[in-house]
């Protein structure tokens, strides 16, 4: 057994739904979650950027002696996670957009994938296409302000909706069965897309998947605290208020964030 917490970080809020998925698969474990917010959006980061970025959480996570890391971010998963796993000598799991799950489920042979700029543009998830979607049809949607109105706590404004509209509506009538949420933030919009796009189209996410891998990865190395209270500390780089704020409503229980001077 092992009592070191798990590290698990995101541009900002959107990996809480990440967080989420591990309480419910390992309560026992020790948490820490840092959200970058004083650098979101990554969708708009370069990769060099990103792996600087990355770099210096992950030295703040490590000197808080963390077991393994999860990175809760599909742009930071595709751009940088290469050089986080050379630089530390931990386990480290990132996220990803779902699109093997879907592409397996799919009856239609229609999928959509819906993620930051930067995701949908990576050679990461053109080389995931082409591995497990060869035979579907992907439509592909990179979406500029999401992140950034689930960031805010802005779920349920006009403005959150016109943005889904955008960029959901040119979706339907493809015959999508599945839809790929390839950002850790659009979990929690779940039901506005739902009902624009329509409750017969499935919503694909990565949160189980990524819990799974965890937990495989605890048992095959004997790191599992079995034993443990569940706690999690929580930081942020940019407004801990705020952060708190938002992140309570998200996760719909009292968080307290820190400032973390990163």
């Amino acid at each position: 057994m092992n009592q070191n917490p798990i590290g698990v970080f995101d541009s900002g809020v959107g990996g809480l739904s990440i967080l989420r998925e591990l309480y419910k698969r390992l309560p026992n474990e020790r948490y820490v979650f840092l959200a970058d917010q004083k650098n979101v959006p990554y969708g708009e980061k370069t990769k060099e950027q990103l792996v600087a970025l990355t770099t210096r959480i992950m030295q703040f996570l490590s000197d808080k002696k963390i077991k393994m890391a999860v990175v809760a971010c599909n742009t930071a998963t595709c751009y940088a996670i290469g050089e986080m796993r050379a630089a530390f000598n931990i386990p480290i799991v990132g996220v990803v957009p779902a699109i093997k799950l879907a592409a397996d489920q799919s009856h239609t042979g229609n999928i959509g994938l819906i993620a930051t700029p930067a995701t949908v543009q990576s050679d990461y998830v053109r080389g995931l296409i082409d591995a497990y979607a060869q035979n579907r049809n992907v439509l592909s949607i990179g979406c500029f302000g999401l992140e950034n109105a689930v960031e805010t706590g802005r779920l349920e404004s006009e403005e959150t909706e016109e943005l889904l509209r955008r960029y959901i509506l040119p979706l339907k009538g493809k015959d999508i069965d599945h839809l790929v949420l390839g950002c850790t933030h659009y979990p929690f919009l779940k039901s506005q897309i739902a009902e624009i796009l329509g409750h017969e189209t499935a919503l694909v996410d990565s949160g189980d998947a990524v819990a799974r891998r965890v937990e495989s990865i605890l048992r095959e190395n004997d790191l599992a605290n079995n034993a443990g209270a569940g706690e999690t500390e929580f930081y942020t780089t940019n407004n801990p208020g705020f952060f708190s704020e938002v992140a309570s409503k998200l996760l719909e229980r009292p968080v307290a964030g820190t400032l973390a001077n990163i």
